[in-house]
């Protein structure tokens, strides 16, 4: 069995545990739990056939599988439309898949996703959410939407914590030579022209999402190669600049930049901009997408939502789909018949519920590869202090594998900030052997966890161990998809967004190669506008309207 220092060192790197040895920090145990489930249920596909029944439990003209932000935007979209005969099955006991959140005496908190960039502009089906939230308040005399200021995150929003103190933002700028500055300007300069350049069809480079941008070859070819070689080949070799950008792949992508394709890389960078204008800003609730999450589930009828249903199997049926489940919680066994389906679940679990795909395995799933991750909701009695910057909503440690917290009470504004908080911390598995590291993730125990979460944090805060009351923490086994060089523009995902027999839509961000709520959303609308024409009723499209 590995000794502490060994699992510290594994998982937070050398640099880090050495931190933690100086700091003398010595964890404790605190009230909580690992609260994820999800997976235990899940892993029933892969055993013996579950228990099917020749009963119908209920017939609809649409079945949407899955109620992450994919599923929920679906049902979204067909309530807009109008149509009531729809049902949403969900695995889990909650809603809202990576996006998920919780809440405890002190505040709501994000168990995955926790903040959507501003829009660049006022059409499609983000904007539109936003708006029916009251966040998209209007536009600018140029066009550009503006936004209730409470939602923008506020300041300060960002700090690095470096070899014993705080600094503002997320580039080093403490000690860095002339020759680090200077790539750091070439570096930024060059964000910016890719940000404002546009194909022969006027079309942006790296849009969001994805399918709104160029898809010709001279900006497809960037992921052929992965974003550090990019690096290489420009000739940027700053160590604080290298540090950044695999700093980005890891937080978008939960892998290095050894292993995400340089489009996805260069994505990062450059789709958050527009004609070398920073965007407005981010936008966060305490409970971070969760907000967005809810108000899909609400919107589209809770009624219309059943939780604890875990499908087994899709197949073809008397001209229609036939559905069977089992009560996750019971066993009891579950058949729906529609005649519509959308299937927004990702691809590996696709793979176990289509009958057709079981006796014909499509070529396609095997380009799809799925990045671990853990959060952890780390509840305290009070704001532990620190040296150097303030704290700040999203604070990074420079010297960990982890890619630090955010701070759920951070949006309240308090006049007090030393009350009790919560903090939301994020580890991604960020090797390049995803199953290997997902059995790294399932091997770990709560205790692991409470000692690595203590022994990143409390070396950048001081009296952080004393102030803990309790910890919870999620592992996600596939928390999302990974952009490794060469899926992004292939031809494997285009082939995975093909409906079946014109009437099983998919829907799922790992079908857009990104994985955020954009990508979900507009997934989601475009599988449930397609489910409307497979029943004969047409409305007009919101994938590229502006909101109403």
């Amino acid at each position: 069995m590995p000794s502490r220092r060994d699992l510290l060192v594994s998982f937070l790197g050398l640099a880090a545990a050495n931190a933690c040895r100086r700091a003398k920090v010595e964890p404790r145990p605190l009230p909580g739990a690992l609260v994820d489930r999800v997976h235990e249920v899940g892993h029933l596909l892969r055993g013996p056939p579950l228990p099917r029944t020749d009963t119908l439990t209920a017939r609809h003209d649409v079945l949407v599988i899955g109620a992450g932000a994919a599923g929920l935007s679906a049902a979204w979209r067909l309530r807009g439309a109008g149509h009531d005969d729809f049902l949403v099955l969900e695995v889990d006991d909650a809603e809202g898949g990576t996006a998920r959140s919780g809440e405890n005496d002190v505040s709501a908190f994000p168990w995955g996703a926790h903040y959507l960039p501003a829009p660049l502009e006022a059409k499609g089906p983000v904007p539109r959410l936003l708006k029916e939230l009251g966040v998209l308040t209007g536009v600018d005399e140029t066009g550009a939407p503006t936004f209730d200021e409470a939602a923008l995150i506020h300041e300060p929003e960002e700090r690095l914590f470096y070899r014993g103190q705080w600094y503002e933002g997320l580039y080093l700028r403490a000690g860095a030579s002339e020759d680090d500055l200077a790539q750091l300007r070439r570096f930024e300069e060059t964000m910016a022209a890719l940000s404002s350049a546009r194909d022969g069809k006027g079309r942006r480079a790296f849009a969001v999402p994805l399918e709104t941008g160029s898809d010709d070859a001279e900006w497809t070819q960037l992921d052929r190669l992965s974003l550090a070689e990019w690096l290489a080949q420009q000739g940027f070799t700053s160590p604080r600049l290298l540090w950044l950008a695999d700093y980005a792949c890891r937080d978008d992508y939960g892998a290095t930049a050894a292993h995400v394709s340089a489009w996805a890389g260069l994505w990062y960078f450059c789709a958050r901009q527009s004609g070398g204008e920073k965007h407005e800003g981010y936008l966060s609730w305490p409970e971070g997408n969760g907000r967005l999450i809810r108000h899909l589930a609400d919107t589209s009828g809770r009624q219309r939502l059943k939780t604890d249903v875990l499908v087994h199997t899709v197949e073809a049926a008397q001209g229609a789909w036939a559905v069977h489940a089992v009560h996750a919680k019971t066993r009891a066994p579950l058949r729906y018949l529609a005649r519509q389906v959308v299937l927004a679940a990702p691809r590996f679990v696709a793979a176990r519920l289509l009958a057709p795909w079981r006796t014909q395995r499509p070529a396609f799933l095997d380009a799809f590869t799925f990045s671990p991750w853990v959060v952890a909701n780390l509840t305290l009695s009070r704001r532990p202090s620190s040296r150097g910057f303030p704290q700040a909503w999203d604070n990074v440690l420079y010297d960990s594998h982890s890619l630090g917290y955010v701070v759920a009470t951070h949006q309240r504004l308090r006049a007090d900030t030393s009350g009790p908080t919560v903090w939301t911390w994020y580890y991604p598995l960020a090797g390049p052997d995803v199953v290997a590291e997902r059995r790294r993730l399932l091997d770990t125990t709560f205790d692991d966890w409470q000692a690595l979460v203590q022994a990143d944090l409390a070396p950048a805060h001081f009296g952080l161990v004393d102030a803990a009351t309790r910890l919870e923490v999620m592992r996600w086994g596939h928390a999302m998809i990974r952009p490794v060089p060469g899926f992004l523009w292939g031809t494997a995902r285009r082939e995975a967004q093909q409906a079946l027999d014109g009437s099983l839509h998919f829907a799922h961000s790992d079908l857009g190669g990104l994985p955020l709520f954009e990508e979900a959303n507009w997934h989601g609308v475009r599988a449930a506008e397609a489910a409307l024409g497979g029943l004969g009723r047409q409305a007009a499209s919101w994938l590229d309207a502006p909101p109403t």
